[in-house]
């Protein structure tokens, strides 16, 4: 079952409603790591969060536009549900990010010229964390949707609805502004 496709895998939960495990099994723990990347910390309230995202997809299975991602589809409502979850508790995101973000690392530093600067690549993740953390929300949602979930423009336009195009742009000034950030937390320590 691991190496059937999403399409497949959910022709056949529409078919059979016992197949929907596979989904979950299949998503479970990449959509955990994004809300916790969100900003839900704690592992009740993100199992809450799961459970509501699941929900949903089993929901609208029905509705699932075969010609889109299945993968930027399911990423879409768990984005929307985490954002429900803040309304609902009128909290700030506390983003906290694990340890697996040297793609974010590497992309900053290959924008590195000759002319500039390089920052140190030693960086913990506490100290990425904090940088992103002050990054604008609509770069920081496309940073970590592209070096985290390793989405593709395209997948990203669709989660957040946006048009490739800016999510490039977003991309970029979201790298610079991070970049910046990590150079500027670095002066202070």
């Amino acid at each position: 079952m691991n190496n059937m496709s999403d399409r497949e895998a959910v022709a056949m939960a529409l078919e059979n409603p016992i197949f929907f495990g596979h989904i979950v099994d299949r998503y479970q723990d990449k959509l955990a790591r994004y809300i916790h990347r969100l900003g839900v910390r704690n592992p009740d309230d993100r199992d809450d969060v799961l459970q509501e995202i699941f929900v949903k997809v089993y929901r609208n299975l029905n509705g699932f536009d075969e010609t889109l991602s299945f993968s930027a589809w399911i990423y879409r409502i768990a984005h929307n549900e985490a954002i429900s979850w803040y309304r609902k508790r009128r909290v700030r995101p506390e983003g906290n990010l694990v340890q697996d973000g040297e793609s974010l690392l590497e992309a900053l530093a290959s924008d590195v010229t000759d002319t500039e600067v390089s920052f140190d690549q030693g960086l913990n993740a506490d100290e990425v964390s904090k940088a992103l953390q002050e990054v604008p929300e609509k770069y920081r949602d496309v940073l970590i949707l592209r070096f985290y979930e390793q989405l593709s423009y395209e997948e990203i336009a669709d989660v957040l609805k946006l048009p490739v195009g800016t999510v490039g742009t977003y991309v970029h000034r979201g790298k610079s502004a991070l970049k910046d950030n990590l150079d500027t937390n670095k002066l202070h320590l």
